[in-house]
């Protein structure tokens, strides 16, 4: 016990007053549980599980079964105005609807919406940076929204999400005309590098409750066409579960970062001569002719776990809704998937309000870009070019009319970037401290035109999707920073000086420097 003059007996005799802790069934063993005595240490051990429990045996013992007052489902996209009950359960293997088009998940809102929006905000925050199995993962920490009915023990998750929201205060200060309130939501510092293990956790979770109680036909594995980032998470997600990935990437298209993922993740990669148009038809293909489980953002179980990252940064901003949010288009998948989780959290009181969405598209595979330019009023599919932002570049895309349904219902918009403006962009940002990838480029480059046209304002609240780590596209910057991409100015080069080793030399190299502003 500490002396009447210790420095802690102030601690002991007036103990922190605590915040009262919400009443959630999550709750129940809460780490925010404490007591002021001596014995504290004591006491928090004897609320530690079992030594021989690990957490998942321990979230199974605490939740043995799905909560059954919540369910989700399958519907087609847009709702079948013929059979408006054409639905499907999530325990099927299906992904078109009977008339060939897409399919959503969709949730029972009204048993969702017995709550209060406080209510979730506050389970939801109660669960943020936690290791109880599965709510540490910012995807799963959503469940309720995500995949209700799951087991704890059959979900598959590395803790993904929780990604970073970062102020962009010096970008927006001295190159966007002095915006306070622009943003980073880096949803690239995940475990693979990038967004796709927001949906990969959810997918990869629902083929394992699959496999271990077989409905209908047996699955042998799980297959995608990618660009490399998909490819990386599938890969990632299956070793951590045993299950065997299957991987088509275009051969020569991709960089060695994203190629390396699946390969050292055990997958089974063929990298085949064509484009990820035909990549997809491919595995669309074969997963028609062999139990394979088909990964693509055909499959409309990926969004509900990428979705989660719109519901997270309006946790970041204390449940206040940005104005803005700019994402990346490749496949398209991603500019609903943010609609939904913000277009949820509004239907159920968590916010008033859902944000203006940008997708931002590189002008060498943008058929999105003229869709839109052409007043939505005939889609073409296009032979996308080759492009610096390699995941996105993509001429024929699954989930086209989900990104015009997101785009049209929150009054949208759609840029592009040429190459030499993505680039750019990418560079000046790494310039004010970030390590941006060429996909985040396009959306900056498309920040940037709508910021010099007053599309958005100086003071609009603005969050810009990065969806993967600037590492794993290395080479592009080097080739930047070498002055070596023909055609290009390279305008924020950097190039390492090569200097004798002598005080000299080294003295004049840095005093020219000094002179041209850049140290």
């Amino acid at each position: 016990m500490a002396s009447a003059t210790s420095p802690l007996s102030f601690l002991i005799s007036h103990p922190q007053s605590t915040k009262p802790v919400p009443s959630l069934p999550f709750l129940k063993r809460s780490r925010l549980h404490c007591t002021t005595s001596s014995t504290t240490a004591v006491s928090a051990k004897h609320h530690r599980r079992p030594a021989e429990e690990n957490i998942r045996q321990e979230a199974l013992r605490l939740h043995p079964d799905c909560d059954s007052k919540y369910s989700a489902w399958y519907a087609p996209f847009p709702l079948n105005e013929e059979d408006p009950n054409e639905k499907y359960s999530l325990d099927e293997v299906v992904y078109r609807s009977k008339s060939g088009g897409l399919l959503d998940v969709k949730h029972d809102m009204e048993a969702l919406s017995q709550r209060s929006g406080s209510y979730w905000r506050e389970l939801f925050d109660s669960r943020v940076g936690r290791t109880a199995w599965p709510y540490g993962s910012g995807v799963w920490s959503k469940k309720e929204f995500v995949l209700p009915c799951i087991s704890p023990d059959e979900i598959v998750s590395l803790f993904e999400g929780n990604s970073n929201l970062f102020w962009a205060e010096r970008l927006g200060k001295e190159h966007l005309d002095g915006m306070p309130d622009l943003w980073v939501k880096h949803c690239g510092i995940s475990h693979t590098g990038s967004f796709k293990d927001l949906g990969m956790t959810v997918l990869v979770s629902q083929v394992n409750r699959l496999m271990k109680q077989p409905m209908g036909r047996s699955i042998i594995g799980v297959g995608c066409a990618s660009t490399g980032d998909t490819s990386a998470a599938l890969s990632a997600y299956c070793a951590a579960a045993g299950i065997p990935a299957i991987v088509f990437l275009p051969a020569d298209r991709i960089s060695i970062a994203q190629l390396i993922q699946p390969v050292s993740n055990g997958a089974t990669v063929l990298s085949l001569d064509t484009d990820f148009d035909g990549c997809m038809r491919l595995i669309r293909e074969v997963t028609a002719e062999l139990p394979i489980y088909l990964a693509n953002s055909l499959n409309s179980l990926r969004l509900e776990g990428q979705k989660t990252a719109a519901i997270e940064i309006l946790q970041q901003f204390d449940w206040e809704v940005p104005d803005w949010v700019i994402v990346p288009g490749g496949n398209l998948g991603n500019i609903y998937a943010f609609y939904k989780g913000f277009e949820m959290c509004r239907a159920l009181g968590l916010v008033d309000r859902v944000p203006r969405l940008v997708c931002a598209q590189a002008t060498n595979a943008n058929p999105l870009y003229r869709y839109y330019k052409s007043g939505w009023k005939e889609f073409n599919p296009i032979t996308a070019e080759t492009t610096f932002a390699s995941a996105i570049q993509i001429g024929d895309p699954v989930s086209i009319d989900r990104a015009v349904f997101a785009l049209q219902a929150t009054n949208g918009i759609v840029e592009e970037a040429t190459e030499e403006e993505l680039m750019d962009a990418m560079s000046l940002a790494d310039r004010t401290g970030m390590f941006a990838c060429p996909h985040t480029g396009v959306a900056l480059a498309a920040l940037f035109k709508l910021r010099a046209s007053n599309v958005i304002g100086v003071n609009d609240r603005t969050v810009v999707v990065s969806t993967a780590h600037g590492l794993k596209f290395a080479q592009s910057k080097v080739d930047y920073h070498s002055g070596t991409i023909a055609d290009m100015a390279c305008r924020y080069k950097n190039p390492p000086i090569s200097v004798k080793a002598n005080f000299g030399a080294v003295m004049d190299a840095l005093k020219k420097s000094l002179n041209n502003g850049k140290i």
